[in-house]
């Protein structure tokens, strides 16, 4: 069936440098998965955190289900993401050691599954964030030039 993205992260993007990327399960209520299905999440506010060799993603905001009535949770608990013991083991300690940050990427259905894409990722400064829409503007400048037949080899 393939990869279908249903929220995407694109300000971790532009404010860290991703290092190296995870995929994880989250632990979720039949409620949040309908609610998510019609696309009510939103993990740009969100981040992740090891806490007695568990992971948490906080911040999250799930849309409560409309038909859910009680049976709806808090938009914004605190979920479990559903990574293997050696995984975590090492996860905390580059986050002891180097200083990094457990950053959310995107959400998106695996076969059927939500699974959701947490990078470890390490800040940039202001002058990368600059360096980096130079690039961004220089490449789009050449593809209009290419694309307009303005070119000529």
């Amino acid at each position: 069936m393939g990869i279908k993205i249903i929220s995407n992260n694109k300000k971790a993007y532009h404010e860290y440098f991703i290092i190296e990327k995870y995929e994880a399960g989250i632990e979720l209520f039949g409620t949040e998965v309908k609610s998510i299905r019609k696309g009510g999440i939103s993990i740009k506010e969100a981040y992740c955190r090891i806490y007695k060799n568990e992971a948490f993603i906080e911040n999250m905001h799930i849309n409560p289900y409309e038909e859910g009535n009680i049976f709806n949770k808090d938009p914004y608990r605190n979920r479990k993401l559903l990574l293997h013991k050696n995984e975590i083991k090492k996860i905390s300690e580059e986050l002891a050691l180097k200083g990094y940050t457990l950053v959310p990427l995107q959400v998106y259905f695996k076969n059927s599954k939500i699974k959701i894409e947490i990078g470890l990722c390490k800040g940039k400064k202001n002058y990368d964030k600059r360096l980096d829409l130079e690039k961004k503007d220089i490449k789009r400048n050449l593809e209009r030039t290419f694309k307009a037949g303005q070119f000529k080899i």
